[in-house]
């Protein structure tokens, strides 16, 4: 029987490619580790706190204060001589010593405060200093952490590579192996067969571990990168609030007066600070959805079902054609500011809007105009015709009925004449959207029909409404056509049609008005 000769498929050449690759790689991850790592802030020094009350005075002050009493009339001629000057000045003597007990009770009382206030101080400084102890050792763990990530996924890249390489060179192995000994006269084929049907038995059953095992590594990682997503929205805001008190200031978003509204004059570089939380009242709670601690959370919810700022400001591009030549666009739900970063660089000027105190500072710490407060609010204190534009994305579903009509009636009064009131929103006529998109935010509060909030935006001002629909279904994902020509086929073809039309249709739609 001739020799049998296997070629490896992975060459020398092909190993090196791909381990200069990799080197590569490691080291970018790596250098943004280390810049990671030196970005951390160290723990601050600690404020000392004041110096004790001053009470070296206060045994004198009380052995002192008394007048009245404190030295008694000598005896004898010159005693009897001065009574009745001491009856004259007595009077005087008993007011300045009840001033002087008067006095002296306010010190003591103060003394006390002034030991308890020291006390409270000493207390939050270390209060203070453990828990920026406990943080720096969090961003410790967390660099090991992630520098752990790296090796244990290219271990496992490296096993199933290897494993499927084995399997694909096994069978090839095997084919040739065949082939060599069916030559010559009365070739083994049923044996050789049999064997090659046991070997390949036996690499789908091990392939088909293979691939449960990389599904599950799949699923650990799309987990992981979600709770590193929140972890660090957590850590942003902590490290907000514990610099607003180490700062003197509250870190917590102040929630605005209707003193606040009316010092506004009413531009839109200087709105008026609104003077009502409706927006917020249609949400899961202040502290989800609005300006709580926790609204970090809806900032990481965001993130992971909405999608990448990329993808978001994809979505949004073919709306700059829509706000052309105009000027003080107001993005109404900013979030985290993909549409106002698209009109800055178009040279359109324009601010967002949010309740959500993080997302506000997203948008802040990436340089865009950004305020917190609520929509309807914001707007009554701007002056009638003051703005080009206003722009709203995935918002009209979280307000409720009453609102929405009286946001829409304000909204025509303060655009410009040809002013472009754009407002996009789920399509709930598509069944998919609804209930993939709709009913998992639970800040949703009623879903609109395309017909319904067309109407009420044309009732509000707006004679000319057009209402366009985006994000199409894909096609290759919606119910398919069945072969055939017949009367079967093309009425299976015609229901198909009419479950697509029903289902999977426009998952988004925006209804785009002008002011005449």
């Amino acid at each position: 029987m001739a020799d049998v000769r296997f070629t490896r498929s992975i060459d020398k050449d092909l190993l090196a490619r791909l381990k200069a690759a990799r080197e590569e790689a490691d080291a970018a991850y790596n250098a943004a580790l280390s810049a990671l790592d030196a970005a951390l802030p160290a723990v601050p020094a600690m404020p000392h706190p004041s110096a004790p009350a001053d009470e070296s005075q206060i045994t004198p002050l009380n052995e002192r204060f008394a007048i009245v009493g404190a030295t008694p009339l000598p005896g004898g001629l010159k005693g009897w001589l001065l009574r009745p000057v001491w009856g004259l000045v007595a009077p005087l003597f008993a007011r300045q010593e009840a001033f002087n007990a008067t006095l002296v009770d306010h010190v003591n009382r103060n003394v006390a405060a002034a030991r308890s206030g020291r006390g409270s101080q000493i207390a939050l400084i270390e209060t203070l200093r453990l828990e920026l102890e406990r943080l720096a050792t969090f961003h410790s763990a967390l660099i090991i952490y992630l520098q752990q990530v790296t090796p244990y996924v290219d271990s496992k890249d490296y096993e199933f590579d290897a494993l499927s390489t084995r399997r694909t060179e096994d069978v090839g192995q095997a084919v040739e192996t065949l082939h060599h000994r069916t030559v010559g006269p009365g070739g083994a084929i049923s044996g050789v067969g049999d064997e090659l049907n046991r070997r390949l038995e036996m690499l789908a059953v091990r392939e088909h571990r293979y691939t449960a095992r990389v599904a599950a590594l799949d699923a650990a990682h799309a987990q992981l990168a979600q709770s590193l997503g929140v972890v660090t929205r957590a850590t942003q805001t902590l490290k907000r609030e514990v610099e607003g008190i180490i700062g003197g200031r509250d870190a917590s978003p102040r929630r605005p007066s209707s003193e606040d509204a009316a010092a506004g004059d009413g531009r839109l570089g200087e709105p008026a600070l609104p003077t009502e939380r409706a927006l917020a009242a249609t949400t899961a709670g202040e502290s989800f959805a609005t300006g709580g601690i926790e609204s970090f959370k809806y900032v990481g919810f965001e993130d992971q079902f909405r999608g990448s700022t990329t993808v978001i400001r994809e979505r949004l591009q073919d709306y700059v054609a829509v706000f052309d030549g105009q000027q003080d666009v107001l993005d109404i739900g900013c979030g985290r500011g993909e549409f106002l970063d698209l009109l800055r660089q178009q040279g359109i000027r324009a601010r967002g809007l949010d309740i959500n105190h993080e997302m506000v500072e997203v948008c802040r710490q990436r340089g865009l105009d950004a305020s917190e407060g609520d929509a309807l609010s914001y707007l009554q204190g701007l002056e009638d015709e003051s703005l080009g534009g206003i722009f709203a994305a995935q918002v009209v579903e979280h307000l409720q009925p009453d609102y929405l009509v009286r946001l829409l009636q304000r909204a025509g009064e303060v655009l410009r004449p040809g002013g472009v009131l754009a407002l996009e929103t789920v399509n709930v006529a598509c069944w998919f959207a609804f209930f993939q998109s709709y009913v998992r935010d639970i800040t949703h509060v009623r879903p609109l029909h395309p017909d319904t909030l067309a109407y009420f935006v044309r009732a509000s001002g707006f004679p000319h409404v057009d209402v366009q629909y985006r994000s199409p279904y894909p096609e290759v994902h919606k119910l398919q056509h069945v072969p055939g020509a017949d009367a079967a086929a093309y009425a299976m073809n015609a229901n198909v049609d009419t479950l697509n039309s029903l289902l999977f249709t426009h998952l988004d739609y925006a209804v785009i008005a002008r002011k005449p």
